[in-house]
C-alpha cells in the first residue's frame, strides 16, 4: 500500500444495539423516535450494511439497499419507518441473493422471489418438465437439508391453470417463484465479522438454485 493511502473499510460486525434499534422502533414507529434515534440507526445498522455489501461486491455484485421509510401511500397502516434494514443483489439470469436484519435477527436468501409474468410462464414450464422439473425438486431438497425454507412471494390454492391437481410437483407449480432462506435469529456473532463468512456462505449455497432460474426462467421483462 502506497503512503498516504486510505485502507479499505471492511465489515467488522453489525453494532451490538441493531436488533434492539428495531425492537425498540416497533414500539414507537414515530417520526419523532426515529430523529431521536436516528444517530444509532446510521452507526449500528446503515453503516455496518453498507461495509457488508461493498465486502462482498467483488463476488456477488452491486447490491440495492433498501431505504427506511415505508410506502404508506396504499396502506391502512401508516407507521412512516420499515421494521428492518436489507438489500437485493439481483442477478443476471433472473435469481437474486437477499439479506435482511430486524429484531429477530438476520434472515439470509435468495432465489426467484417476485417473477414477472413471463416469467413465471417459463417457471412452470420447467417445473412440470420431465428433466428440469426433478432438477429444481433435488435443488430444494438440498437447500431443505442444509436447513433453508422454501418459500415464494405468492402461492395458489389450486393448480395454475393447465395444470392438473395431481401432477407429482403441483406444490412446486402453485408457487409463484421459489426463494431459499434462512432465519438464523439474533445471534452473538452478529456483531462479528463472522456474520460476513456466515452470510457468504448461504449465498453461494443458493448458487444451484440461481443458475437453475438462469437456464429456464431468465431475468424479469415486464416493470413490476
Amino acid at each position: 500500500m502506497q503512503a498516504g493511502t486510505i485502507p479499505p473499510v471492511t465489515f467488522t460486525g453489525f453494532g451490538k444495539g441493531a436488533t434492539a434499534f428495531y425492537d425498540e422502533l416497533a414500539a414507537d414507529n414515530s417520526r419523532d423516535w426515529w430523529l431521536a434515534h436516528k444517530a444509532r440507526y446510521e452507526d449500528e445498522v446503515r453503516r455496518p450494511m453498507e461495509e457488508l455489501l461493498e465486502d462482498v461486491a467483488g463476488e456477488f455484485g452491486e447490491a440495492k439497499l433498501f431505504r427506511p421509510n415505508r410506502d404508506t401511500r396504499f396502506s391502512t397502516d401508516k407507521s412512516p419507518y420499515k421494521t428492518n434494514i436489507a438489500a437485493v443483489i439481483f442477478q443476471k439470469g433472473g435469481g437474486s441473493v437477499y439479506l435482511s436484519l430486524a429484531a429477530d435477527g438476520l434472515h439470509v436468501g435468495g432465489g426467484g422471489y417476485h417473477l414477472d409474468r413471463p416469467q413465471l410462464a417459463r417457471y412452470r414450464d420447467a417445473v412440470a418438465d420431465d428433466v428440469t422439473g426433478p432438477r429444481l425438486e433435488r435443488i430444494a431438497a438440498d437447500l431443505r437439508a442444509a436447513k433453508a425454507d422454501i418459500a415464494s412471494h405468492g402461492e395458489l390454492k389450486r393448480a395454475p391453470k393447465g395444470f392438473t391437481p395431481d401432477h407429482p410437483r403441483i406444490d412446486l407449480l402453485r408457487k409463484d417463484g421459489i426463494i431459499g432462506i434462512w432465519n438464523h435469529g439474533a445471534k452473538a456473532w452478529l456483531h462479528t465479522p463472522a456474520a460476513r463468512a456466515k452470510i457468504v456462505a448461504g449465498w453461494r449455497r443458493l448458487q444451484p438454485l440461481n443458475d437453475w432460474m438462469a437456464a429456464h426462467v431468465g431475468p424479469a421483462t415486464e416493470h413490476r
